[in-house]
């Protein structure tokens, strides 16, 4: 998928590519971000985890959390705060704004 830049924002994914409890992965900036959606709101987080360096977006989405699909680290997607071991340390997220069926994704501050 492209990334077009629109006022500061790139464009991630369309949001009917993407179902409840689910995760995609794209690259924005020349960075791996996983894309995901849960209770219909969507996410923006690194797709590399941080105990494992693996991608996220691999893992299942519930209740607003991923989890990492080889050691079952859980990440909450809000915050990127691990939520679950093995891992210790958070992921960065980025903001998220839904434009029609564009999914748009804030990479700079």
């Amino acid at each position: 998928m492209s990334a077009e830049p629109t006022a500061g924002l790139l464009r991630a994914c369309a949001l009917s590519d993407l179902a409840d409890d689910s995760a995609l992965r794209v690259e924005l900036a020349g960075r791996p971000v996983c894309i995901a959606r849960s209770g219909g709101t969507v996410y923006a987080i690194s797709d590399v985890c941080s105990h494992a360096d693996v991608a996220l977006s691999e893992g299942d989405v519930e209740d607003g959390k991923i989890e990492c699909w080889l050691h079952g680290s859980l990440f909450d997607l809000a915050t990127g705060e691990p939520t679950g071991l093995p891992a210790t340390r958070p992921v960065p997220t980025f903001p998220v704004t839904v434009e029609g069926d564009d999914v748009l994704v804030q990479m700079e501050p």
